[in-house]
């Protein structure tokens, strides 16, 4: 009889045992991802065409939270106790970064660092100018994509190059569709960049909530400490046409080409 109580016993001890292994083992694994996280790398996807075309709706990427330091914005719901930087490194310019918006100070934003501090920035005639400077642009391959004027548009693109040698692609909508606010910011006043603060542009030029705009659809200059990260590599990409709810979908909306692109 003590035979088999001593069995039970054993028994039951290696159960609670090996939950407590699991246990221990899951709160090990959540406590490295909340590192990871915080400190290293954070998962973003791209819910708006504001970026297009070196991002577009239904892009997954990662964004290196230890490129320019961390701030009380680092850390979920803003739970840094402290103001300013630590371990701070200054943007440069050109980089795509992830922000918390200026106006709420919780909207996580994704736009091209073209101003740094004590910069003038301006624009004429959709050019981009810095310090008084045209900015090299030359036209590039025309493109054929949904828009805000219908299917299947034609929208011009140009290359690009910032002084440092920095190069990506931009859109012109307004130049072959004339919607709504559509190139109303293509000729600017000169914006300085006050200290510790950047102005951010977005590829697609027309559709673009950016630092041109100081209203309630902008987002005017943005502060160093709200700077999020560098977006660096795309993990994931699905068309924007596709759903959660229909995953076996996938394999023909997943855009297979873009996965693994590094951001520039």
């Amino acid at each position: 009889m003590m035979s088999v109580k001593t069995e039970v016993t054993q028994e039951k001890d290696k159960k609670e045992s090996s939950a407590y292994d699991l246990a221990v083992v899951l709160l090990q694994a959540i406590a490295i991802a909340i590192v990871i996280r915080i400190f290293l790398f954070q998962p973003f996807n791209i819910p708006s065409g504001s970026m297009i075309p070196t991002l577009l709706v239904g892009d997954y990427l990662f964004v290196s939270k230890y490129s320019y330091g961390y701030s009380k914005y680092s850390f979920p719901f803003g739970a840094g106790m402290f103001n300013g930087r630590i371990l701070a490194s200054d943007p440069d310019r050109g980089d795509v970064i992830v922000f918390k918006t200026p106006r709420d100070n919780s909207t996580d934003y994704i736009k091209r660092l073209v101003g740094l501090p004590g910069d003038r920035i301006q624009l004429i005639g959709g050019q981009l100018y810095i310090n008084g400077e045209a900015v090299k642009r030359e036209r590039a391959p025309d493109v054929v994509m949904d828009t805000k004027c219908g299917p299947n548009q034609t929208v011009h693109q140009y290359r690009e190059t910032l002084p440092s040698g920095r190069s990506y692609l931009t859109q012109k909508l307004s130049e072959t569709c004339p919607f709504g606010r559509l190139g109303a910011a293509d000729d600017t006043k000169v914006f300085v960049v006050p200290p510790q603060h950047y102005f951010f542009l977005g590829d697609n030029r027309d559709d673009s909530a950016d630092s041109r705009f100081f209203d309630g659809n902008g987002i005017g200059y943005v502060p160093s400490e709200n700077l999020v990260g560098r977006a660096r590599v795309l993990f994931f990409s699905l068309d924007e046409s596709a759903t959660w709810l229909a995953p076996w979908r996938w394999p023909l909306e997943i855009r297979w080409s873009r996965i693994g692109t590094v951001i520039h």
